[in-house]
């Protein structure tokens, strides 16, 4: 599924739910830093956290971003 839609994630864990008597599984295909100009598919920002400008910025660059 796309692990940025979330409806394709809610969609994907009902059906799963309804799965009985064997595992399941569920791979999200994911952008590390999506949306974020600067942290997109910056291996840096994996598991870092940004400093207080950075954060700033993120935050600013998410609130105008659709994901769909």
């Amino acid at each position: 599924i796309n692990g940025h839609d979330m409806q394709q994630i809610v969609n994907a864990l009902d059906k799963s739910n309804r799965v009985k008597g064997k595992p399941t599984i569920i791979i999200a295909n994911t952008i590390k830093g999506k949306g974020v100009s600067f942290m997109e598919l910056n291996h840096k920002f994996h598991g870092k956290a940004p400093d207080d400008e950075q954060f700033k910025q993120a935050m600013n660059e998410l609130n105008k971003v659709s994901f769909d």
